[in-house]
């Protein structure tokens, strides 16, 4: 039975470009695979047939030698077929011929081809840059120059990696591909391009300056702003500025983590900050106004209530930390601390006696608390 017309085979005109061929052995090989087409015995046979004229279609010499000479050019040795007819014992190179289309139908799905099936730039790595601030910049907010050490575009080549600026050439390992493909049995196996690492391109002359790789080491200022509210975590992305691509590849992110650093007055929970305040007992005891320091490096007044006791707490509303995308202020908390006078002159030793025996009935904490040890001990001797 004679053999089919190869373009015919695959619904092509003669002399068909070949993104046609590969568009139409596509089509063909989804509507004829047997796993389609279970229930028609003759599907094999012809997607057989389809991958036979793709093999040969696909290959530009072939291609030109069945034009000119059509299936003679694969018979009684004339040479084309690269010293083994296509289609020899009904199969063909199966494998490589049906991996063009499984990329094309799924490498984008599985993320295994760039655009155009090669990856002519790398993107440029993250970089991190931690960032120790005080709790007054951190209330303020600050603008800052950097310094970060890193990868920027090489200004020699301008990115390209060849000397002068040319431009890089097709890989002849993997043409232009970034990988390379093995038979294994009925599979294909590929694996990353060992001549130019994946990149589908190699630079015959290199850039002096950085070597083919298009980028250079440099340490690069950077100016930063640091909003009000920042706090120990937060993360500051800076679109662009991190390492430079490969080959005129796209900048990668610089990332600035921040630390605010602890403080000698205030302590910060989120919004609010908490500050304790050390008071005399007769303050405490009598009634009085103090003085405290506001964060902003102002003061606020407070009055102390007549009788208080140690860790009572007082709120200073908005006079907290900002809040970190807008929403006003938290408040600031102010804690008594009441402080027991230490070295007393004879004196003062006197007039505490002489207070202390007339205070039996002024500490009302004292007498509950020594009440409910009394009625512990009572229960322990029943």
């Amino acid at each position: 039975m004679a053999k089919r017309d190869y373009y015919d085979v695959l619904g092509l005109q003669k002399g068909a470009s070949a993104e046609e061929i590969k568009k139409g052995y596509r089509k063909k090989a989804k509507e004829l695979h047997p796993d389609r087409n279970t229930d028609n015995p003759g599907a094999e046979d012809q997607f057989k047939e389809a991958n036979e004229a793709y093999e040969i279609l696909k290959d530009a010499e072939k291609k030109a030698a069945y034009d000119r000479y059509g299936h003679a050019a694969f018979e009684g040795g004339m040479g084309g077929g690269g010293g083994q007819r296509p289609g020899a014992g009904g199969h063909g190179d199966f494998g490589s011929a049906f991996s063009d289309v499984f990329d094309d139908l799924f490498g984008d799905f599985m993320g295994g081809r760039q655009p155009g099936g090669r990856q002519r730039a790398t993107r440029g790595a993250d970089l991190r840059y931690n960032m120790r601030v005080s709790l007054e910049e951190a209330y303020a907010g600050l603008k800052k120059t950097i310094s970060v050490p890193t990868s920027v575009t090489c200004t020699k080549c301008s990115g390209s990696g060849a000397e002068g600026g040319g431009e890089p050439t097709t890989c002849p390992t993997c043409s232009g591909m970034g990988k390379v493909r093995a038979q294994q049995g009925f599979f294909t196996v590929e694996r990353t391009c060992p001549t130019c690492s994946g990149l589908g391109q190699i630079i015959k002359n290199p850039c002096s300056e950085c070597h083919g790789q298009g980028r250079v080491e440099r340490e690069r200022s950077l100016a930063v702003n640091i909003p009000p509210g920042v706090e120990t975590g937060t993360r500051i992305r800076h679109s662009g500025a991190g390492e430079a691509g490969m080959r005129g590849g796209p900048s990668g992110d610089l990332y600035i983590f921040i630390d605010v650093a602890a403080h000698p007055i205030f302590e910060r929970e989120g919004v609010n900050l908490f500050c304790r305040v050390p008071v005399s007992m007769a303050t405490a005891a009598l009634g009085g106004d103090i003085e405290v320091p506001t964060i902003d490096g102002g003061r606020s007044r407070v009055k102390i209530p007549e009788g208080s006791q140690s860790g009572r707490q007082m709120r200073l509303r908005s006079k907290g930390m900002p809040a970190l995308r807008g929403g006003g202020a938290g408040d600031m908390f102010i804690e008594l601390a009441v402080e027991t006078p230490v070295n007393l002159t004879h004196r003062q030793k006197e007039l505490l006696k002489e207070f202390e025996d007339l205070s039996e009935e002024n500490n009302p904490e004292s007498e509950g608390f020594f009440k409910s040890v009394k009625n512990f001990w009572d229960s322990m001797k029943g």
